[in-house]
């Protein structure tokens, strides 16, 4: 008998993976980081992604207001590792300390895209073409 292998995340990488953005979440939220840039922005933490192995997070940002996420990104990466030695105390139960990733979150981004489609006056075209009368022959 073959063993199937999924691509989707098991339940304790997902388990892991929200405690690892609740404690980065504390931790920017606390103003643990020393950096002006860090300091100085709400950051969102949409999603950790945990390696299959629990030994790499990476965690999906969005800097809210802000329109150049790049030095964010950079910054954060930059201070991946004292992030890490602050996230050891929620995390004790590991075994490992996961390495910290950070990568920039597009998903609103793709979001915004969808919505523009659908309000679009092409789309809005079809749609109102769509709750026309039901039956055209008038009953």
């Amino acid at each position: 008998m073959s063993k199937v292998t999924s691509s989707a995340p098991s339940q304790r990488m997902l388990r892991v993976g929200e405690q690892v953005r609740a404690g980065l979440t504390q931790v920017l939220q606390r103003g643990e980081v020393r950096d002006p840039l860090i300091e100085t922005t709400v950051i969102s933490i949409s999603e950790v992604r945990m390696s299959t192995d629990l030994r790499v997070a990476t965690a999906f940002v969005t800097p809210l207001g802000v329109a150049d996420h790049a030095n964010i990104i950079e910054a954060l990466n930059r201070h991946a590792k004292y992030i890490r030695g602050r996230l050891t105390p929620h995390l004790r139960q590991l075994k490992y300390m996961p390495e910290v990733r950070f990568k920039d979150d597009t998903s609103f981004d793709n979001y915004k895209k969808i919505d523009q489609l659908l309000r679009s006056p092409e789309v809005l075209r079809d749609l109102k073409d769509e709750d026309g009368p039901e039956d055209k022959n008038g009953a």
